[in-house]
């Protein structure tokens, strides 16, 4: 039966996939989150909270999770060790956490499911939550949260008391006089295929998304579509340079991103600085990362060490060797960490707030 509806539903799928695909668009990209990020600022409490950093404030934030049915195309499994390591560490040490979207996989299962084979991974989610320390933003694979008119029924009934889901967030500090801005949204923003009216969401949660998941034909996305990958870092990266004072924080690519740079990027700078001070074996150890890390990139920028800092990509927690990221926020600075399957926590890059907020001049 699979088969036969393939032969017959190819060629318009494949149409309507080009037509309403993910390839980013530079102008639907900004004018999306342009008015986002005036909405949450004119109107706190409806698509986004705006939170005043103070001193000791600590948040963590993961995106991607893509928790699914724990079979075979469950990218979250081996994962999930790591990330349930991850959560017990920033709750023991009083981090607020922000799940910045694809939390939930909704488009390749039913929330039943979802729900019936992640039970302690909420479990663990509901420690913030009842210390209101939890945050959630919805992505374009769990776009059921919003669109259906009992998406906070079903969530009640995961974490036991309401949960409110939101489309970003603003985090404020003010630096010598200076207020720094962090937006952090997605990142799924002027994506024609679950960025538009609340019908165009509906479609492709309920029945366009099903529909791929069962004729087993997917157009490509931005998170596993290497080339879209670099497009959409690259147009958000210039969304967020026009901005002033401004910090920019998605998911979506599943690459992450510290300082504007992709991971590959600051795995190449660090070699350039290993090799000025002839440190061979930093040169070997960053050469041998770099080949393992180079599969999951198109290309490197061309002007990747004169980027200014204004960008930055939380990645996934759904890697294939089970390995998680995430950004780390504080009042002082903020950190892009690696959560090592089996070893525990690294930091790939950390700046000052202070520091930043000079170079975004």
């Amino acid at each position: 039966m699979r088969r036969l509806l393939q032969f017959i539903l190819l060629k318009p799928i494949l149409w309507a996939s080009g037509k309403f695909a993910s390839k980013p668009r530079r102008d639907k990209i900004f004018a999306a989150l342009t008015n986002l990020r005036q909405h949450i600022i004119e109107n706190p409490g409806k698509k986004g909270l705006v939170i005043e950093l103070k001193p000791g404030d600590k948040f963590i934030v993961f995106s991607d999770q893509h928790r699914g049915a724990k079979n075979g195309a469950d990218d979250f499994w081996n994962a999930e060790p790591n990330y349930l390591a991850a959560l017990d560490y920033y709750y023991k040490n009083d981090f607020q956490f922000i799940s910045l979207g694809d939390c939930e996989e909704l488009w390749e299962n039913s929330l039943t499911k979802v729900k019936k084979y992640n039970v302690v991974t909420f479990e663990a989610e509901k420690l913030f939550i009842q210390q209101n320390r939890f945050y959630k933003v919805f992505g374009n694979h769990d776009l059921l949260w919003v669109n259906d008119p009992l998406g906070w029924w079903y969530l009640k009934r995961i974490y036991g008391q309401e949960v409110k889901v939101y489309e970003g967030m603003i985090l404020q500090l003010t630096i010598d006089s200076k207020q720094l801005t962090i937006f952090l949204t997605h990142g799924h923003q002027g994506d024609a295929s679950s960025d538009g009216n609340w019908f165009s969401k509906f479609f492709v949660a309920r029945i366009w998304a099903p529909l791929q998941a069962f004729l087993r034909i997917n157009p490509n996305t931005p998170a596993y579509d290497r080339e879209l990958k670099t497009e959409h870092n690259r147009i958000m990266y210039e969304w967020s340079l026009q901005q002033r004072n401004c910090l920019l924080i998605t998911g979506h690519t599943h690459q992450p991103v510290f300082e504007s740079r992709t991971h590959l990027e600051e795995l190449y700078k660090k070699l350039l600085v290993a090799k000025q001070y002839n440190n061979e074996e930093e040169i070997k150890e960053t050469e041998s990362e770099i080949y393992k890390r180079e599969k999951d990139y198109k290309s490197i920028s061309v002007d990747y060490l004169q980027m200014r800092p204004s960008y930055f990509n939380s990645g996934c927690c759904c890697f294939s060797d089970g390995d998680i990221t995430g950004i780390e926020i504080t009042a002082e600075d903020i950190s892009l960490i690696k959560w090592n399957k089996g070893k525990g926590k690294e930091v790939l890059g950390r700046a000052l707030l202070s520091e930043l907020i000079e170079q975004l001049k």
